[in-house]
């Protein structure tokens, strides 16, 4: 398996793999490849990394820019995370997490946040804190990960990509 840079012939199979990868899942509206897609045409995608096995794209995760109500800079967002569902639990979704994450270490950031499975993305140091707040999602289901000693607090607004519907 190769991580690398999503290029432009990838946009198709990322498309194709987010759709794949959240059309059974309970808890999404199924608009994943909006937002990717939208977070590129603003050029939101800080970080846009696949996964490629014998030259098939099988896996993306996208993390964009963060706003917190503190004025804290440099927080990004991540997702979605999407691997095709033939390829699922074999570690593609933890690569691609761990390479996005060391990206944006070194580039700086000062932390992540996304929304979803506490019992997934625990495994990466994520962690529910009180002290940052999306409108709308249980508290349980913000995740964040400060990088050393940051510390954020407040109300977080992802990028307006995440609205994308269609």
């Amino acid at each position: 398996m190769i991580i690398r840079d999503e290029k432009t012939s990838d946009i198709e199979a990322i498309t194709e793999i987010t759709l794949a990868a959240f059309a059974d899942e309970p808890h999404s509206d199924h608009t994943e490849q909006f937002i990717v897609n939208a977070l590129r045409a603003d050029n939101a995608l800080t970080v846009s990394l696949v996964a490629e096995i014998e030259g098939r794209v099988v896996g993306h995760v996208a993390f964009s820019p963060v706003t917190i109500s503190d004025g804290s800079r440099d927080w990004y967002g991540v997702g979605p995370l999407s691997v095709a569902p033939g390829y699922q639990r074999q570690g593609i979704g933890k690569s691609l997490m761990h390479e996005g994450l060391l990206l944006l270490k070194a580039a700086g950031a000062k932390g992540c946040v996304l929304v979803g499975d506490p019992k997934y993305y625990e495994r990466f140091g994520f962690r529910s804190l009180p002290d940052l707040t999306l409108e709308g999602v249980p508290p349980e289901n913000l995740l964040v990960l400060p990088f050393g000693n940051n510390k954020a607090h407040g109300a977080v607004a992802f990028h307006e990509g995440f609205n994308a519907r269609g």
